[in-house]
């Protein structure tokens, strides 16, 4: 496997923990919808609802040919209200593949996963930089996923979206008809954005930020 594949491999597999753990730790699922695990030799939480599991390992390994070829630019966990569909909070990963990067040069597996392993240990420490969400006692997350049980916990619907810095054709591949066209407006100020842990490598360079609303974003924005 060249560079950029095995540098894609690791970082979809990275991008399917770190995003089950913004769910868990946003309190969008009562804490039993998620087991504890250990990946990267750091604590995490595995989604135990198949629903869930394979709605964030679906989306994420669906992105794999197109972080090899370069082409995603981000990848965003969007928190919607649940009853006027506006985004309340976006937790954006920015990424690059180092164009430098050949068949012929090796990466070191350890180094990198060392590197993506802060990103799992900071998360949980950045609740006090995230915003609550609604709360509520019903959660939804796409049509399909039903109610784990009648604990309190976020009142949202909430989804995994990709940023393409060239569109992939619909109908080459069945990556590509995985991932369709959103019809989600940008708000209409630029938002205030949050960082929470960045890296740069020979292979990959790597952003963690959040985005919430500016307070002069108009309260009927629909984003």
């Amino acid at each position: 496997m060249d560079t950029r594949a095995e540098t894609a491999r690791i970082l979809v597999e990275f991008l399917e923990v770190a995003i089950t753990s913004i769910v868990f730790h946003k309190r969008v699922y009562p804490a039993g919808a998620f087991e504890r695990r250990r990946y990267m030799n750091a604590v995490v939480h595995r989604a135990k609802q198949p629903e869930l599991r394979d709605y964030i390992h679906s989306s994420v390994n669906a992105l794999f040919p197109f972080i090899q070829k370069g082409l995603v630019e981000r990848v965003l966990v969007i928190f919607f209200n649940k009853d006027d569909n506006v985004v309340n909070e976006r937790f954006v990963f920015k990424l690059g593949m180092n164009q430098s990067s050949s068949s012929g040069s090796k990466i070191e597996e350890a180094d990198l996963e060392f590197s993506l392993r802060s990103f799992l240990i900071k998360l949980p420490t950045s609740e006090n930089l995230t915003k609550p969400l609604p709360p509520g006692k019903i959660a939804l997350k796409s049509p399909h996923l039903r109610t784990i049980d009648s604990q309190k916990f976020a009142d949202c619907r909430w989804e995994v979206t990709a940023y393409f810095r060239g569109l992939p054709e619909v109908g080459t591949s069945k990556e590509a008809d995985v991932w369709i066209p959103t019809d989600t407006k940008q708000w209409q100020h630029l938002p205030e954005v949050t960082p929470i842990k960045s890296m740069s490598s020979q292979p990959l360079s790597l952003q963690l930020f959040v985005e919430h609303p500016s307070p002069s974003e108009p309260k009927t924005c629909h984003v």
